[in-house]
């Protein structure tokens, strides 16, 4: 048995595992996805009739009424609203392939039916042009979002039938994308969307239906990327990564999520096409990204004027956007590096953002959203907008609550990846899963408390006679692991990696890794000036907050400062949860002694919209 951890080399040819064949069963994501398909997936129903979304598709299919959308800040009127009605249904196809429900069936059918009857014979799809703008495709590519939102249909397509076998929304999303590829294919006019989205898109439907034309013109996007198509807008042409090739552009520039869209469909074109240049691109702009401009919770963005990256290590806690499709984005862009390269530390990238810069964006209950994840909300503040400091029901842009109904409901299909040497677990949930390896099917059924908790174990159910390699992510933060297997225990070299274990497998074999997880102190990089002089608190994957609810009585926020006299210890948390862990984080304020409550960042603003900070004054 080996038990020391290292760093894989670069190795494609991971597999994802078909969501058929994962569940989550018990513990904290099994309770977030609950929560998700009980009550975050009916809400969004509502909401989606509600805000218009559902009614303009009803206009565009010659219902009477009027376009319903509020305007942004330059006064124009959203044009992608269509794209929360797909993001909604692609979670919903996810969940009904995991189990019936007649209340979730019964709506999506509802707005399936309004998107069919919506689309024109030519296969063309977009409300806000049909019913607003006077039909007439593709006159403003740079603000209207038209292949955006058909790449969320695509998406939303892809899940029903991976899911479901359902393929109504295939069948709407391939007349789509061919009318987009006639006007647009390489005998057609150069153009490309302002928002990425649709290339990640056009290669998954090139995976589904086997149709090599949307890969290529996926691939012919990304290429006419960075040539001026787009012009200045009102941000620069960086706000919409126009302005170099996308193999060219040695860092993220601009709009965090356009950005991140854009070098998603790069990493799967250059992995169908075995493109190494344009992986490495992609690569570069990464490790760039994570280095220089990305929180300690995961949150990516920092400005609100254009929703962008900053300078580097411009990462100011009070003023951080970070949106919460901005985090959502890296996971699906780690997830694709991930598997085109089997380097862990993008796996650490996947838990960070999901533990802390995702699941800030929506409440305990499910039913209030977060669109920008500030670090620190001061006890007295300007006046906010809806949706900073305290959580919205929704937004008159709703990109971020569908946007994490559909992760959410996707969850299992990041625990674990396979190939022919075996399966490799990158997150730990009580899960149970199967995938082929070499000799054929292995079945695992797993167990931990995890993020409460470090100890996964591991029981093989049924495995192949022949051969195979058990993998177990030691995430970045662990200082100190063991493992324990059929063969002997030992502990495993500090530091990020993989434990490995490779044998012939019979049903009962049991792995037990044990994460130590005691209380971090994290100090700031010093070139983050807004944050020099200062510490935060993490336990395992968790980032901790301090928050106004958690002081005694008239102490406010901003007078605490750290003491280093003493150590923080993990507490337990009832009040939020039966396993819930928390810290007590030593702190003078007006009297000595004083100890302050830390709560998952997570789990913020769920008490009321009080004070909050996560880093600490010395």
């Amino acid at each position: 048995m080996s038990t020391e951890a290292r760093r894989p080399t670069a190795t494609a040819g991971r597999r994802p595992l078909e969501p058929s064949r994962v569940t989550i069963f018990d513990g904290f994501l099994a309770e977030r996805q609950r929560t998700n398909r009980q009550r975050t997936l009916p809400h969004g129903f509502d909401q989606l009739q509600r805000s218009g979304a559902l009614g303009n598709l009803r206009l565009a299919a010659g219902g009477d009424g009027h376009y319903q959308a509020l305007t942004d800040t330059s006064g124009a009127t959203f044009p992608f609203l269509d794209s929360d009605v797909y993001k909604w249904l692609e979670a919903v196809g996810w969940e009904l392939g995991r189990a019936a429900d007649p209340d979730l069936a019964a709506a999506a059918d509802q707005a399936i039916a309004v998107v069919a009857a919506a689309q024109r014979p030519d296969g063309y799809l977009n409300s806000y042009v049909q019913v607003v703008r006077g039909g007439t495709p593709h006159t403003d590519l740079a603000w209207g979002h038209e292949f955006y939102c058909i790449g969320h249909l695509i998406q939303a397509a892809v899940a029903w039938h991976r899911a479901l076998g359902d393929d109504r929304l295939l069948a709407i999303a391939v007349r789509a994308a061919d009318r987009i590829d006639r006007e647009f294919g390489p005998a057609g006019r150069e153009g490309v969307d302002g928002h990425p989205g649709i290339e990640m898109a056009l290669v998954e439907l090139t995976r589904v239906t086997g149709e090599r034309r949307y890969l290529a013109l996926a691939a012919r996007m990304l290429d006419l990327r960075g040539r001026g198509l787009l012009g200045q807008g009102r941000f620069g042409a960086a706000y919409w990564q126009d302005h170099a090739p996308v193999r060219d552009a040695p860092t993220v520039a601009g709009h965090a999520v356009r950005q991140l869209y854009l070098d998603c469909g790069a990493v799967d074109v250059a992995v169908e096409l075995d493109d190494h240049a344009l992986l490495a691109a992609v690569r570069r702009r990464w490790d760039d990204l994570v280095r220089t401009r990305t929180y300690l919770t995961g949150g990516m963005g920092s400005r609100h004027r254009d929703e962008s990256f900053g300078d580097p290590y411009e990462l100011p806690p009070d003023r951080a956007y970070a949106e919460t499709c901005a985090a959502i984005a890296s996971v699906l862009l780690a997830w694709r590096l991930l598997l085109a390269t089997g380097e862990p530390g993008y796996a650490d990238a996947i838990e960070r953002a999901l533990y802390n810069g995702v699941l800030s964006g929506i409440s305990l209950t499910g039913t209030r959203f977060f669109y920008v994840n500030p670090l620190q909300r001061r006890t007295h503040h300007a006046e906010e907008p809806a949706g900073h400091g305290e959580r919205a029901p929704w937004y008159p842009c709703a990109c971020c609550p569908p946007n994490l109904m559909r992760l959410l409901s996707s969850w299992e299909q990041y625990l674990a990846t396979s190939d022919d040497g075996g399966i490799q677990l990158h997150q730990y949930a009580t899960c149970e899963l199967q995938a082929e390896v070499a000799g054929g099917t292995a079945r695992l059924a797993v167990q931990t408390g995890y993020p409460w908790h470090g100890r996964v174990t591991v029981r093989v159910v049924q495995a192949p006679e022949q051969p195979w390699t058990l993998s177990l992510r030691v995430p970045g933060w662990c200082r100190s692991a063991v493992l324990s297997g059929p063969g002997g225990a030992g502990p495993l070299a500090p530091g990020p990696g993989t434990a490995e274990l490779s044998r012939r497998w019979t049903a009962g074999d049991t792995v037990v890794l044990e994460l130590d997880m005691p209380v971090r102190v994290v100090e700031p990089d010093p070139r983050v000036d807004a944050v020099r002089g200062c510490v935060a608190v993490a336990r395992g994957p968790l980032v901790y907050c301090v928050e106004s609810a958690d002081l005694p009585p008239e102490t406010e926020l901003e007078e605490l400062r750290w003491d280093p006299g003493r150590e923080p210890a993990a507490v337990p948390r009832p009040d939020l949860g039966d396993a819930v862990v928390g810290i007590s984080v030593p702190v003078a304020g007006r009297r000595p002694g004083l100890s302050a409550g830390a709560i998952p960042y997570f789990a913020w603003a769920n008490r009321g919209a009080g004070a909050m900070r996560v880093w600490i004054p010395r």
